[in-house]
């Protein structure tokens, strides 16, 4: 099943915000209908929100509201730059529909490339050895099209039997880790094991894990990372620990016109989501520098 497809004039996702207890699909037929879908986390993920992007420039050319909309449709999540990138390229086409359902199509040879290229990167950087894998967030399918990132390395090197078990950090306050990589992981066979945020770290420290695997929502000219909240910890984690710790992203999520990390807006979500009873600070990315990424892997190539 595709995470966001098009459907002749509207866009149709699953969502995400019912997984794992359920699967319902959602026709989105007005740039309204998705930029709320975007920002209660309906769809989600940067390939995802990258094609989202694209599809809701070809929403409003059909609609013929293309220009006044693309700006609106961008500022829906500022972090993730993959969906501001979506809008350019469709925005700049002479067809636009045509140019977004290209995007669409193309996240998923893109995504399987990417994972062929980590899964080679982990089996080198291990020495070929059955691995345990930690990581955090969802970079799964659900994330992209119809395969993942950071998930789709840990596919490509569970087909070749080259995994132990998978780590997985609940990911809070929305828990995209338990709900999402684990409905994901299961459905695929792999074997994992659910841990709580605080725990990562520890789990690296204790000698468990071989290497860290995760995605990105934004990677700046400088090489910092920007991604789900919780990361960076996993990061210094596994510097300490000796450990890689892999960052899996498209060429889209690279981002050459943000110098450094702090460069990048980081979204700070409705504090509802920790809770009502108290006041709340509720970031919802943080950045890792690059002297704690031992590689960045695309679909192209591997920066060191």
């Amino acid at each position: 099943m595709r995470t966001i497809d098009w459907r002749g004039d509207h866009i149709v996702i699953i969502d995400q915000t019912l997984l794992p207890d359920e699967v319902r699909f959602v026709e989105l037929r007005t740039v309204d209908a998705l930029i709320a879908a975007i920002q209660q986390l309906k769809v989600r993920g940067a390939p995802a929100l990258g094609v989202a992007g694209a599809l809701g420039v070809a929403l409003a050319e059909l609609a013929g509201t293309a220009e006044a909309d693309a700006d609106r449709i961008t500022r829906a999540r500022p972090t993730a730059v993959n969906l501001a990138w979506g809008v350019e390229r469709a925005l700049r086409s002479p067809d636009r529909v045509q140019a977004a359902r290209a995007i669409l199509d193309a996240d998923v040879s893109t995504n399987r490339a990417l994972g062929q290229r980590g899964a080679d990167l982990i089996e080198e950087l291990t020495g070929g050895a059955e691995t345990t894998l930690h990581t955090h967030c969802n970079a799964g399918a659900l994330a992209c099209v119809e395969w993942g990132t950071a998930l789709g390395v840990v596919r490509a090197l569970h087909e070749r039997r080259k995994v132990r078990e998978v780590f997985v950090d609940e990911t809070r306050p929305l828990l995209q880790g338990s709900r999402l990589t684990a409905w994901e992981l299961d459905r695929l066979g792999v074997p994992f094991r659910i841990v709580v945020d605080g725990a990562g770290p520890s789990v690296i420290a204790r000698g468990l894990v071989d290497a860290v695997i995760v995605g990105a929502d934004r990677v700046a000219a400088n090489g910092d990372v920007a991604n789900k909240i919780g990361t960076y910890p996993l990061a210094l984690a596994a510097t300490r620990a000796g450990i890689p710790f892999i960052v899996a992203a498209p060429e889209s999520t690279l981002d050459p016109a943000t110098a450094r990390g702090e460069d990048i807006p980081v979204e700070e979500r409705m504090a509802g989501e920790i809770g009502d009873r108290w006041p709340a600070f509720n970031p919802a990315f943080d950045i890792t520098p690059a002297d704690l990424v031992t590689a960045v892997v695309t679909e192209e190539r591997v920066i060191r």
